[in-house]
């Protein structure tokens, strides 16, 4: 037998052994590095949105007693439930007598201060509790914009002054707002709301849905598993791939000569918007769609097919739920990308000043991000603040959105 020759580390080989290792703790360094740098980064700017965005959640109020007993405004409970209630208390003077009441409890000066539309929260409460109207009581109602930007130290010297000393009487303060969540836009960062623009975002997200998820797992289906191969489907692969990096405002394009010379009544309407983005996202569902598909070991389709299951069944009871994850997965890239979309959106119109929240997918309305746009865009440092917290809002919006869809993929996930 011949005799076996121990290896020897020359010093050579040990200077390229030492190389090695340093390279891989550099790249070691260098990957932890990274991981570290982007968490700073999120952190900063999930911090900064936040510290900047909790003002946004809360207004100027003062606050005004009322003595109802004194008023001479008369509700019916019944007729508080109806849909004329507002209309009701509005023609027996609630604004007069609130308007009233300010002067005598803080002063001509300050009553003019008071929001336009401060007597609406005094005829929301009426509404809720008719049996305020037998007693007195105390509300804390939305001052104007001047007298929040002297509350801020800004604007006129005698604005701040009045605030001020307001202020010190406790008739003054920065409460927080649980109606920005339930009114709509307006032009009086005092008076706005989100509600308006997230229905229409969620409205536009179902259509989106709705309309780009059927269709494309469809074409990722039969271009994967039915179409031929040949230089059609070659070109129409290419196609899709073209489209998937095709800058977002050309959608819109599309979506304005198309969709709008079709239905011209329904300009800036969450059913257009949704359709706009659905051609969007199609095509970034198509191919995740693919190669989830693909991801499917051959031995699925081979066993189905040896007992007895037809081509179509093999399809769908087997290979689509093994490639939902995968697919759930592009939707959920597209969805998000579609959601914080704004340039397709501005060529169908959904900028528009809307005051009311949408009906139903034909009715005018805005999305979040064309909001926090057009909030951006003012000078007023009130709707800076409301840009703050609508930016919050979208992002926990997309959480949301996305936390389902990834439920949903893991609940569909299964191994082989």
């Amino acid at each position: 037998m011949s005799e076996r020759i121990a290896p020897t580390r020359t010093p050579e080989f040990e200077a390229r052994l030492k190389k090695r290792y340093a390279s891989e703790r550099r790249f070691r360094a260098l990957g932890l590095g990274a991981i570290v740098f982007s968490v700073a980064v999120l952190v900063f700017l999930l911090g900064t949105m936040t510290f900047n965005g909790i003002g946004g959640f809360q207004r100027v109020e003062m606050e005004v007693p009322i003595d109802f007993t004194e008023a001479g405004i008369a509700a019916d409970p019944a007729a508080m439930d109806q849909p004329g209630a507002l209309a009701s208390l509005e023609a027996q003077g609630l604004r007069d007598v609130v308007q009233y009441f300010a002067e005598e409890e803080l002063g001509e000066a300050a009553a003019e201060e008071l929001g336009a539309q401060a007597w609406r929260d005094v005829a929301t409460a009426i509404i809720a509790d008719p049996a305020v109207l037998q007693r007195s009581e105390s509300f804390w109602l939305p001052a104007s914009a001047n007298l929040a930007s002297g509350y801020e130290g800004e604007g006129s010297p005698e604005m701040q002054a009045l605030a001020a000393g307001l202020y010190e009487e406790g008739r003054l303060a920065k409460n927080f707002d649980p109606g920005f969540l339930g009114r709509s836009d307006a032009t009086n960062p005092q008076q706005v709301g989100i509600w308006g623009a997230l229905k229409g975002s969620l409205l536009t997200m179902v259509v989106t849905l709705l309309l780009a998820f059927p269709i494309g797992v469809l074409a990722a289906l039969y271009l994967e598993e039915y179409a031929p191969k040949n230089r059609w489907t070659d070109l129409i692969e290419l196609s899709i791939n073209n489209l998937a990096a095709v800058p977002s405002i050309i959608f819109g394009l599309l979506g304005l000569a198309v969709f709008l010379t079709l239905f011209p009544n329904l300009r800036s309407a969450p059913l257009i918007g949704g359709m706009t983005l659905a051609l969007m996202t199609m095509p970034v569902i198509v191919i995740a769609g693919r190669n989830a598909i693909k991801a499917v070991p051959p031995s699925i389709r081979d066993g189905a097919l040896a007992i007895g299951a037809s081509p179509v069944q093999v399809v769908f009871h087997h290979v689509l739920p093994l490639a939902l994850p995968g697919i759930l997965t592009g939707t959920i890239i597209g969805m998000a990308r579609a959601l914080g979309e704004t340039a397709p959106l501005l060529m169908i119109g959904m900028r528009a000043f809307v005051a009311t929240p949408p009906d139903g997918f034909t009715s005018p309305a805005t999305v979040l991000p064309m909001q926090i746009f057009l909030w951006s865009d003012e000078i007023d440092r009130g709707f800076v603040e409301r840009t703050s917290a609508a930016i919050i809002v979208l992002l926990l919006f997309l959480l949301v959105m996305n936390g389902l869809a990834i439920y949903l993929r893991n609940k569909f996930e299964k191994t082989w």
